[in-house]
């Protein structure tokens, strides 16, 4: 049998329970580095933490059991669909055929009822399939919707996860029996819908003041793309409505988790067009916490470093009795060097810690590695596009410099990926694998022979100008390539 991992906020959480050597809290989960070196993809992980909002603890469960080769109930992907009234009504848009089904057959009862799904059980007979339905679509262990009847049609108003402490009597024992019922299955994602057509469209927004390619890029990929027998529309968040026109989406906006960058990415998905970025790769790149647990767990040279808990604050000092400063502290979602401090003491540590932690549970502290430019290598499909190195801000320990209210940036210089550093190429290669096979830019700093890997970026820069001036035309031409070499396997596929 697999081995099976049950997180819970504290031990108290589960004494209505037989007690079992499985259990483990929160704290003793992230904190274990035994788990991460561990690689062990069969463990199933079950998080019965209350509190699993984004960036809170139950969710950086999650995103830990991800990042270690777990598989985690619930995932970070239905954890960020739960959060969003739009994306559940995505999800359970097939719901108000059996609500109706039920509603003739006299299941469902006045103006508003509440069901508690527990691993897709209930503890009304006559709403097991109801109570599956939810579970299937979006797998979450404690689930409480609630059901409105508006102008004779039921719909659903509400969805969240349930509190183990919200249990009572036969809740409980539906609980146990249930949890032992699913701790032997594997879970799975139901397939996406498919559609097809040769329409891609591009997501940018006009008012970004950094955006991944800039107007001059925009213009080569609308011609490249028509070159190819791809017509390329410009789109921006208002056209969400109009996703399933499109056969494919290229995201040229910066990404980020708790966006509507990632809620298209989820829709364009579920529509069935090829999307970069995937939801899965904004999901992995676009928080520190998760890429350092990952790298870690696979093995791939990063800086040395330790995740911080907002629950250390007050030991803080001695956690850091033994560090060598300066130190860089990051915030998890953090882009274009914002949310990154450089801590020179213990006082400042403890002083910016406090700070940050007001946004995120847990915060990483990494080495400080000085170079005079970093490395970052362009990966499309798992082969090298391009090699450039983006030099630090002047006078600044950063390619971007925030302060004074200005953003300033460093020079460049692009070259082909055979011109730089093999074992730099290769380690943005063996990074990437872990994440997919989009467009990433792999950030890599160079000291002596050691190279590390900073950060893997799932919308990086592609500006004419910048990182065009090795392969010009021939660039846009590629990453159009891969949109047409995957909408014509899906259009076989379909066929």
């Amino acid at each position: 049998m697999c081995p099976l991992r049950i997180v819970v906020d504290r031990p108290s959480d589960w004494h209505p329970y037989y007690p079992t050597e499985d259990l483990i809290t929160a704290g003793d989960f992230l904190a274990d580095e035994r788990l991460a070196a561990s690689q062990d993809a069969t463990t199933h992980v079950i998080n019965l933490c209350a509190d699993l909002d984004y960036l809170e603890t139950g969710y950086y469960v999650s995103l830990l059991a991800q990042a270690r080769g777990q598989r985690v109930l619930p995932s970070v992907e239905t954890l960020n669909q739960l959060s969003r009234k739009a994306l559940i009504d995505l999800q359970l848009e097939s719901l108000a055929p059996l609500l109706g089904e039920l509603a003739r057959r006299g299941s469902l009862a006045g103006d508003t009822f509440t069901l508690r799904v527990l691993f897709g059980e209930c503890l009304h007979p006559e709403l097991a399939k109801l109570a599956r339905h939810l579970f299937e679509r979006l797998p979450c262990p404690l689930l409480e919707a609630r059901f409105t009847q508006r102008q004779g049609a039921w719909r659903l108003s509400r969805l969240k996860p349930l509190k183990l402490s919200a249990l009572h009597g036969k809740e409980q024992d539906l609980f146990a029996t249930a949890l032992n019922r699913h701790s032997r299955k594997v879970w799975r994602t139901p397939k996406a819908r498919r559609r097809y057509r040769f329409d891609l469209a591009i997501l940018i927004d006009p008012q970004e003041t950094l955006p991944p390619s800039n107007k001059g890029a925009l213009k080569q990929f609308i011609r490249a793309g028509r070159r190819l027998g791809i017509d390329v529309s410009l789109i921006t968040k208002r056209d969400e409505g109009r996703l399933a026109e499109f056969d494919g989406l290229f995201i040229r906006e910066t990404t980020s988790l708790d966006h509507h960058t990632y809620r298209m990415a989820k829709r364009a998905e579920h529509e069935g067009l090829v999307v970069i970025d995937d939801p899965r790769s904004i999901l992995r790149c676009t928080n520190k916490v998760y890429l350092h647990a990952l790298l870690r767990a696979k093995g791939i040279p990063c800086p040395d470093g330790l995740l911080l808990n907002r629950h250390d604050l007050k030991r803080l000092p001695e956690k850091a009795a033994g560090l060598t400063y300066p130190m860089v502290l990051k915030v998890p979602d953090g882009s274009f060097s914002r949310g990154i401090v450089k801590i020179e003491s213990t006082e400042q540590l403890l002083r910016e810690a406090s700070r940050l932690f007001e946004s995120s549970a847990l915060l990483l502290m990494q080495e400080w590695l000085p170079t005079e430019f970093d490395w970052r290598i362009g990966v499309l499909d798992g082969e090298a596009l391009f090699a450039s190195r983006y030099y630090m801000a002047r006078g600044h320990w950063q390619i971007y410099d925030h302060s004074k209210g200005k953003v300033k940036s460093g020079g460049f210089s692009t070259h082909a990926p055979s011109d730089a550093p093999k074992a730099v190429v290769k380690a943005a290669l063996k990074a990437t694998r872990l994440i997919g096979d989009g467009l990433y830019g792999v950030d890599l700093k160079q000291v002596g022979e050691r190279v590390v890997v900073i950060e893997i970026n799932d919308n990086p820069n592609v500006d004419a100008g910048v990182e065009d001036t090795v392969l010009g035309p021939r660039l846009y031409d590629k990453i159009m390539g891969v949109f047409l070499d995957r909408m014509e396997a899906r259009r076989r596929h379909h066929h």
